[in-house]
Formats: structure tokens, sequence, C-alpha cells
């Protein structure tokens, strides 16, 4: 019996439940809450872990977890030798420089020589570092939005995602340091069997993020224009055209890219096209 992989995930927070409802989509079922510290899986050879964020490369580094779901301003701050195996498009933020509101602010020269509080001291002095900045970084773990106001600090560096959390604290963004989104990162030294299971839901989450990107559009149009609108929806490989009752017309069904359905509309319609529908798609597998 194949021993099953072991997933690190974050135990609480945005990053656990967008992770909870990626392996949801992949049909992975799991229990998962408040307060649990591990589960397996009923029907896929996993067992998961939940652990505090930045512990989760460790965990992997060492092996006990063969892989992890993080933050990839978490991988790259930790340092740990770990390997990404995937990039998740979820839970994306920005690690950035902010300083009070009503102080000015001309470019980074500014920050020289002053005090900056960050919980990302080795993500800020690479990057201080690479523009020539020399600063005082004061790590702190947590509540660095207070910095400025208590005088231990003259700016701080932290993670944000819509803003409001620095506007509430009378702060401004200034320079984004580093952009991050969840990443999926294993043991580099996985065995065979656990790499089989590795691909095999790599071969999942593809086909969930595909059909998240994608949409099924079903749509009828004269004979004579079909050329025009199969151009406009290049599908997987090609439109599937099927006649209708009506003569001289047919029903095209394809998939097309969400960006490029909204760019192309317009021109679909012009085309001839009528009675267009647009459908989610719950998996795609090319």
């Amino acid at each position: 019996m194949t021993a099953p992989i072991r997933i690190a995930l974050q135990k609480s927070g945005r990053l656990s439940e967008d992770s909870y409802q990626l392996f949801k989509a992949c049909g992975i079922r799991f229990d998962y809450g408040t307060g649990k510290l591990k589960s397996v899986s009923s029907n896929f050879p996993a067992e998961f872990l939940f652990l505090r964020d930045d512990d989760i490369p460790g965990y992997v580094e060492d092996g006990v977890a063969d892989l992890g779901i993080v933050g990839e301003n978490v991988a790259v701050e930790t340092g740990r030798n770990v390997s990404t195996v995937h990039r998740l498009g979820f839970s994306k933020c920005r690690l950035s420089i902010a300083i009070p509101r009503g102080d000015a602010y001309n470019g980074l020269s500014d920050l020289e020589g002053k005090n900056i509080a960050t919980s990302y001291p080795n993500l800020l002095g690479t990057y201080l570092a690479g523009q020539g900045i020399k600063a005082e970084i004061h790590e702190i773990s947590g509540s660095v939005e207070i910095a400025p106001s208590i005088g231990l600090a003259e700016a701080v560096c932290d993670i944000v995602s819509s803003g409001s959390t620095l506007l509430s604290n009378g702060l401004k963004e200034v320079e984004t340091i580093f952009r991050s989104e969840a990443i999926m990162i294993a043991y580099p030294g996985l065995v065979a069997e656990k790499q089989t299971l590795l691909d095999q839901l790599l071969f999942r989450i593809n086909a969930v993020q595909a059909a998240k990107n994608n949409k099924y559009i079903v749509l009828n149009a004269p004979n004579d224009a079909i050329p025009a609108i199969a151009a406009l929806l290049p599908g997987m490989k090609a439109p599937t055209v099927t006649p209708l009752a009506t003569e001289g017309w047919s029903s095209v069904h394809s998939v097309i890219n969400e960006n490029a359905f909204w760019e192309n509309i317009e021109a679909i319609r012009a085309a001839g096209a009528e009675g267009i529908l647009v459908v989610p798609i719950e998996k795609m597998i090319n």
C-alpha cells in the first residue's frame, strides 16, 4: 500500500480557506475546521497537517511534510531549501513600504538612514541593498503598522492586500518591493511513489485552474457566418458545429478564455451569432 503524501496547510486565515477550497474543487475530501492539527483524506492518499504559515517551509525542508501551500513571501523570507512545484494563483498580495500619510515622499533616497519596521527583514534587506539604500531594519512579529505612531520607526514594510489596514493606521503605500501569491512547495528528495502522487495532484489542480479561466460558449449562427465566428472561437482544438432544425443554421460550441470572450463578444455578435450562452466549466482536461 502506498504511503499517503503529507501536505502542510496554514491552519487559519485566508490562505487556509483558499487552500481548502482548491482541494475541494479537486475532489479531495478531508475534515477541516478550527482546532484541527491533522486530517486524513477519505478518497485520496493524502494526510494534511495544519500549521503556522512560517513553519511550513521548515517542515517541508526537513521532509516531515512532503508538500506545503504557503505564500511566496513566506517561502522566500525563510530561505528554506524547498522546491516550488506550482503557482496557485490565489491569495495574491504585495509586500510594500509605507510611511505616515502626512510625510512627503520623493523616492527611495528618502529612506536613507531611516528606521523601517517589518516582519520580513530578509526580503526588505535584499531589496534595499539592491537599490543601494542603507536603513535600519527593525524586525517585529506583528502589528507592524503601529510602529510609526509609537516612535519605533519612520516607515514600515508589510503585506498589503487591499491597503485598508494601512489607511486605517494613517499610512500610505510608497514602494512595492515584492509581489506574492500562494505556491505549492515540495521536499526536494521526494521518493518515486510520492512524486507519482504529486503528479496526480497537479493534474487535478491544472484541470481546476484551466476551468476557472475558461468558459463554455454555445451560440446559434447562419451557416455562412460560421467561418468568421470560428476564427474568433478557437476552442481547445476547433469549435463543434451541429446543424439546427432550422435549415441554414447551426449551433456552435466552443471553449474560450474569459478575457478573450469579453474582447471578442461584439465581433462575435456582429458576425451573426445569436442566442449566446456562456457557462462555467467545472473541470478542463487538455
